[in-house]
C-alpha cells in the first residue's frame, strides 16, 4: 500500500476570472459527466467575458494542469489539481440541502440499540446521502469501560457472563464451571464482579493493570479470575482487528463504466485493513479530503475520500467516510460526512 502523496501545491493562486471559469467546469462536469466546452461556461451569468476570453483561460487551465482535454471531446475536464483548487476554495456555507438534513434528523431520533448496528446502519444513511460507498470504523478498546456485569449459569457445568461496554456494546462469553460450583458461588462471585469490574476500563482489567483482591474463597476466586480472563482475551483479539461498516457499494460500483475499475473498487472495500489505513492516513496527514493520486493506492485513482474522526463514550475515537469517483459532490460530501460524524458523536456520548 503506498502512502499519501503530499496534495498539489493549492497554493497556486489563480486569478478571480480563471477560478470562475474553473469551478463552472467542474460543477457541470459534476452534474453532467460530460466535458465542458467554453460555450457552456459562457452561459454561467458570474463569467462576464466573451467565448474567446473564455476558450484561452481554458487553454490556460490546462497548461497548468487544471483542466485536461479527452481526445474525443472539444470539452474540458477537471484534473486532481483543478479538483483540489475546487475543493480548497469551497464557501464555509456550503451545507446540506433540506431533505437531507431531515433524513439524518429521522434516522438519529430512532437510532437506538447496539453499537454494531448503529454503526452498520450509519453506513447505509451515508451511502444513500452521498451515492458512493461509506465506510464506518468503530472506535478503539482501548479506553472503554465496562457500565454492567453479570455472570449466570447456562447449564451444570457453563456459565455465561454478560458484559455491557460503556460504546453501548453488549459482550458474552462462556465460562466453563466446575461441576461443585453452586449457585450461592455464583451469586457470591456476582457480588464481587460488579464491585470490581464496573467502571473499570478494559486497559485497567487486562495484565497490568488493577490488582484485585481475593475473597479467600478458592471456588469464588476461580470465577472471578475466569471471567476477568475472557473479557480481556476477547478485548485483546477486537483490538486486533477493527469494526468496519460498509455500506453502499453497489452504489459506487454503479458510477463506473469500466469492469475492471469497478472489480478494482470493489476488492478494496473488502479489505478491511486497507480500507482502514486509507482513512487513518488520510485524517493523519491532517485533510478530510484525499483526491485520485493524493491517497496513493494506484488502484484507486480515479476515487477521491472524504474523511472525519467521531467519538464516542470517554472520547474513544472512531473514524467516518466515504469513497467515490473524484467527479463527486464535493461540497454535499464534506457536509454529509461532518455532519453525520458530529450526529454520530453526540448519540454515541449522550444517547
Amino acid at each position: 500500500m503506498g502512502n499519501i502523496v503530499t496534495r498539489p501545491d493549492a497554493a497556486t493562486e489563480l486569478d478571480e476570472r480563471k477560478a470562475a471559469i474553473l469551478k463552472t467546469v467542474v460543477t457541470d462536469y459534476v452534474e453532467t459527466a460530460q466535458p465542458v466546452g467554453s460555450s457552456q461556461v459562457a452561459r454561467d451569468s458570474t463569467i462576464d467575458v466573451s467565448p474567446a476570453t473564455i476558450r484561452s483561460d481554458m487553454a490556460a487551465l490546462e497548461r497548468d494542469g487544471y483542466l485536461m482535454h479527452p481526445h474525443t471531446s472539444a470539452g474540458r475536464v477537471p484534473t486532481d489539481k483543478g479538483y483540489r483548487f475546487f475543493v480548497d476554495h469551497l464557501p464555509e456555507s456550503a451545507g446540506l440541502g433540506e431533505s437531507k438534513q431531515e433524513q439524518i434528523q429521522e434516522f438519529f431520533s430512532r437510532a437506538h440499540g447496539e453499537l454494531e448496528r448503529m454503526l452498520a446502519d450509519t453506513s447505509r444513511l451515508l451511502a444513500q446521502l452521498t451515492d458512493s460507498a461509506a465506510i464506518v470504523v468503530g472506535p478503539g478498546n482501548e479506553r472503554l469501560v465496562v457500565r454492567s456485569a453479570l455472570l449466570v449459569r447456562i447449564s451444570s457445568q457453563t456459565g455465561l457472563l454478560v458484559i455491557v461496554l460503556s460504546n453501548g456494546a453488549i459482550d458474552k462469553h462462556t465460562i466453563a464451571l466446575d461441576a461443585d460450583v453452586a449457585d450461592t458461588d455464583i451469586e457470591t462471585a456476582n457480588t464481587f464482579i460488579h464491585q470490581h469490574f464496573v467502571d473499570c476500563s478494559l486497559a485497567q482489567l487486562a495484565p497490568g493493570g488493577v490488582a484485585l483482591a481475593e475473597t479467600g474463597l478458592p471456588e469464588i476466586d476461580r470465577l472471578v479470575t475466569a471471567s476477568r480472563e475472557v473479557l480481556v482475551g476477547s478485548a485483546d483479539d477486537s483490538q486486533g482487528s477493527d469494526q468496519v461498516f460498509v455500506g453502499g457499494a453497489a452504489r459506487m460500483a454503479e458510477r463506473f463504466q469500466a469492469v475492471d475499475q469497478v472489480r478494482a473498487v470493489l476488492t478494496i472495500l473488502e479489505q478491511s485493513f486497507v480500507v482502514v489505513t486509507l482513512l487513518r492516513d488520510v485524517l493523519a496527514q491532517g485533510q478530510t479530503v484525499a483526491i485520485g493520486s493524493e491517497h496513493g493506492l494506484a488502484t484507486l485513482a480515479e476515487c477521491s475520500l472524504v474523511v472525519a474522526s467521531f467519538a464516542g463514550e470517554d472520547d474513544a475515537v472512531g473514524t467516518i467516510g466515504i469513497l467515490g469517483p473524484t467527479r463527486m459532490d464535493y461540497p454535499q460530501a464534506l457536509a454529509a460526512v461532518a455532519v453525520v460524524g458530529q450526529r454520530l458523536s453526540r448519540e454515541l456520548r449522550h444517547g
